[in-house]
């Protein structure tokens, strides 16, 4: 009985290379399947989702959604007990990049496509697809892979902060904010702030008994805060960990969390369910 014909997707948004390298796919392996192709992250991820490739070739730098924060927001909608699809990052030359892919062992491509190094890139596609499908992997198991990969891969690939009122300057960790009310500002210690939210192009910042503003995006203000303090469950959201009350599990087995001075359940991301795995 033939297996059946490997599939992939490709998120590229610019549509000239999107085609060049479904062109070098057809040559390098004509057995490979595209299913279709998307032209920025969020695209991307919903069709992942509806087509189930083997394969995604993300690029790097897309609009609104780079393709590590696309493959992490599909991985945690990604179904259970099915193989998150093998993946292979294309990019322009980028320091931060390609120090994190030579260091975390994953695949990738620079632009424009070389034959050659898409051939050995296929060649490692194959084996991978091929040791899932006889050694039977655990899906469970190559999604923790997975899942540790692009952890490591968004802290690598995150280039310090260099200008800006939360520029790196030493390693203390931040003890105050400034934050909007109103007309004016108010100095809050970040001992009180409970947790953080991404919101459009906002920072919210919730204590107990108020919620603030900031429109510093949580990328800069995340390396000033004490990461032993403060945990980040969701790419939009990181919580004081002294605040967690308690971790919840639905059948589906995603977690949220409840914290103590404050009503709402926040939901936890795949990608850092490992800071409750003992739950």
């Amino acid at each position: 009985m033939n297996s059946p014909a490997p599939t992939a997707l490709i998120a590229e948004d610019e549509p000239l290379l999107a085609a060049a390298l479904q062109a070098e796919l057809a040559r390098a392996w004509p057995e490979l399947k595209v299913l279709a192709v998307a032209g920025d992250g969020a695209s991307a991820v919903t069709q992942a989702l509806a087509l189930k490739p083997d394969v995604l070739f993300f690029d790097i730098r897309m609009p609104g959604q780079g393709g590590l924060e696309a493959a992490a927001e599909l991985a945690d909608e990604w179904p259970p007990n099915t193989h998150y699809p093998a993946l292979v990052f294309v990019t322009a030359y980028d320091q931060y990049a390609l120090q994190a892919f030579e260091t975390q062992a994953v695949d990738y491509l620079l632009k424009p496509v070389q034959p050659g190094r898409l051939q050995k890139t296929v060649s490692k596609l194959k084996l991978t697809l091929m040791t899932r499908a006889q050694a039977a992997i655990n899906s469970e198991a190559s999604m923790e892979q997975a899942m540790d990969q692009l952890r490591r891969l968004l802290a690598a690939t995150q280039p310090p902060p260099s200008s800006g009122p939360f520029a790196k300057t030493q390693d203390t960790p931040l003890n105050l904010l400034q934050v909007s009310v109103g007309s004016g500002i108010r100095m809050v210690p970040v001992a009180e702030v409970i947790y953080f939210e991404a919101a459009d192009k906002y920072l919210r910042v919730l204590t107990a008994r108020h919620e603030y503003l900031m429109r510093t995006p949580l990328k800069d203000l995340l390396p000033q805060l004490d990461q032993q303090s403060f945990w980040q469950i969701h790419r939009g959201t990181v919580v004081q960990a002294s605040a967690v009350e308690a971790v919840q599990r639905d059948e589906a087995g995603k977690l949220s969390l409840t914290l103590r001075g404050r009503p709402e359940k926040l939901a936890v991301s795949r990608l850092y369910s490992h800071l409750f795995r003992a739950m």
